[in-house]
């Protein structure tokens, strides 16, 4: 029987991984003599011979496709800086955006002049990371009709590790509440978008903008929201299932979305997320005993 432990290897800074000839030097390690040390806390990762331990706590770093939401922190020439939780701010150059009317053109002096309408400071914009800088910054794009500025709705922050790389960061609940699960730990809660249009009547100039709230739908979203942080502060992955899971939990309890946020609630409302958590980890830990 395979231990858990050897499975999922977690270590603090200056504990022994391994003393094994033949390793190789990954991030979050160095070499004592001959043997591989942690420098951080986290979980031991191995790929073959390459031995690596991921941060338990750490800045965001984007891939190339990643989801994020940032808020415009500057606007200068021919680009926009946004904080996105990163070590640096991420840019968004004016040739990555949709112009408005979705003019398909090369950027002039006056689109320069005219960037403050279409992103002004402390906008918030859903957006993809395109690439990266050579100082480690992200290059993002927004030419994409589902990215674009975020109105009308509710924004948390939450440590992105509690957000896993899925097909699909925007998401539609069953209660009409539309979700963006950003892979930077932003979260977007807005009331469902209308359907979009066919044909020759798509909206150029970015998503579809959400009517104004009524008080049931608030009241939802409020609920979605306490759901997201609830999970968060017991270290539960943040997805549509999880967050439906609490979310069904409060009402069938009769919890009000304030009453959510009571410590003293978290491990009731909290039940079915964990036997799904415990399930998942039972398949992973039964995979991995197959494979080795």
């Amino acid at each position: 029987c395979v231990s858990t432990r050897r499975m999922m290897q977690t270590v603090t800074p200056g504990e022994v991984i391994t003393s094994e000839p033949g390793f190789l030097r990954g991030h979050g390690t160095y070499v004592s003599g001959s043997k591989l040390v942690a420098s951080v806390a986290g979980i031991v990762e191995r790929v073959n011979k390459l031995v690596s331990v991921r941060p338990v706590k750490c800045r965001y770093t984007g891939e190339v496709g990643d989801v994020v939401i940032g808020r415009v922190s500057e606007i200068g020439q021919k680009r926009w800086m946004l904080e996105v939780g990163s070590r640096t701010n991420a840019i968004l150059q004016l040739t990555s955006v949709n112009l408005p009317g979705g003019a398909q053109r090369r950027r002039t002096h006056e689109d320069q002049l005219q960037m403050r309408s279409i992103f002004a400071e402390n906008d918030l914009v859903s957006a993809e990371v395109h690439s990266h800088w050579q100082d480690g910054s992200m290059a993002l794009q927004t030419r994409s009709q589902r990215y674009g500025k975020l109105q009308g709705g509710l924004f948390l922050e939450i440590p992105h590790l509690y957000i896993k790389r899925m097909k699909q960061h925007f998401h539609s609940l069953p209660m009409g509440v539309d979700i963006i699960l950003a892979n930077n730990g932003f979260v977007w809660v807005a009331p469902a978008a209308p359907p979009a249009p066919e044909g020759d009547d798509i909206p150029p100039d970015g998503p579809v903008q959400v009517p104004e709230a009524t008080l049931e739908v608030r009241d939802r979203m409020c609920r979605v929201r306490n759901a997201i942080l609830v999970l968060s502060k017991m270290c539960f992955s943040v997805s549509p299932d999880t967050i439906m899971d609490v979310y069904e939990e409060s009402l069938r309890l009769g919890l009000k979305p304030t009453d959510m946020l009571r410590e003293s609630e978290f491990e009731r409302i909290t039940r079915t997320a964990a036997l799904r958590r415990d399930e998942a980890q039972n398949a992973h830990f039964a995979a991995m005993a197959r494979d080795l």
